[in-house]
């Protein structure tokens, strides 16, 4: 594949960090500043990887333009027709802001390329404190790291679960996770997050809602934005990705005797909560 950008660095660090993947087959796609491995078998990104310069950010406004990518068949990408008429977003899973950093040119370049559809996932299209919240991670940390280099780089993906419920020919995530990690006191540190959006039913009324909404060719149920700082190894078990040298760097479990994959995660309901 060609590739429309420089893509994710993985010596953007003081320590080299590479892209995780899956298991699963998948297409690398190199955008600017970011790299998005997509799930052809999901039509879904698995992961996506940005380096966030935030000496360098360019403050443009929201604007952009949904694309394919030309690089791959759009039988291959879950496009317009999964997000029409319905009351699912299209969620960016390298939030548009973060790559946007560079010369004016390498900024616009970099936020249009956030809305190929390889970076879009569905998502609650209800606003809440939760969906704050997740979006706003990625600056609590940076705020954290310019005490640093304010450099970060950020992981993010779905949980492509072989339960997620069927919808327009694709599977709907019900979780997403996101992995920060940047260098202090020269040492890698990483703090992992999972965003919830499981429907809070029964299973028998799911099934029943789920029933419903396909008959009228409506999207499975989602439920509120939970968020939680979890453990990095609970991330690498949920996505079946080697998470060796994040988990080893993972703050969430450097000061606590209980650390580990089966330690408890915390329910954030605001950022001065996450443990960097």
């Amino acid at each position: 594949m060609g590739t429309m950008g420089e893509g994710y660095d993985p010596g953007f660090l003081r320590e080299a960090l590479d892209l995780p993947g899956p298991d699963a087959p998948t297409i690398l796609l190199d955008y600017t500043h970011f790299s998005v491995r997509l799930v052809p078998a999901r039509r879904l990104a698995a992961v996506t990887g940005v380096n966030i310069n935030g000496q360098a950010l360019v403050p443009l406004g929201r604007e952009g333009t949904w694309h394919y990518d030309p690089r791959v068949p759009r039988g291959l990408q879950a496009g317009p027709d999964v997000y029409q008429h319905n009351d699912l977003d299209r969620g960016h899973l390298v939030r548009r802001l973060d790559p946007v950093w560079g010369d004016d040119s390498t900024a616009l370049t970099a936020n249009q390329d956030t809305f190929a559809y390889p970076n879009a996932a569905p998502q609650a299209a209800a606003f809440n404190q939760g969906k704050e919240l997740w979006a706003g991670l990625e600056d609590h940390v940076l705020t954290h790291a310019t005490q640093y280099d304010a450099r970060i780089s950020v992981f993010t993906g779905p949980v492509l679960d072989a339960s997620d419920l069927p919808y327009r020919g694709i599977q709907i995530p019900r979780k997403f996770w996101k992995i920060a990690a940047w260098t202090m006191d020269g040492r890698l540190a990483a703090a992992g997050f999972l965003l919830d959006q499981s429907p809070l039913l029964g299973p028998e009324e799911l099934a029943r809602v789920v029933r419903e909404r396909l008959l009228a060719d409506e999207p499975p149920p989602l439920g509120p934005y939970r968020t939680f700082q979890v453990p990095i190894p609970q991330i690498a078990a949920l996505t079946g990705m080697a998470l060796t040298r994040l988990a080893g760097a993972d703050r969430f479990t450097a000061d606590t005797p209980e650390g580990g994959p089966g330690a408890a995660a915390i329910a954030l309901t605001d950022l001065r909560q996450v443990r960097l």
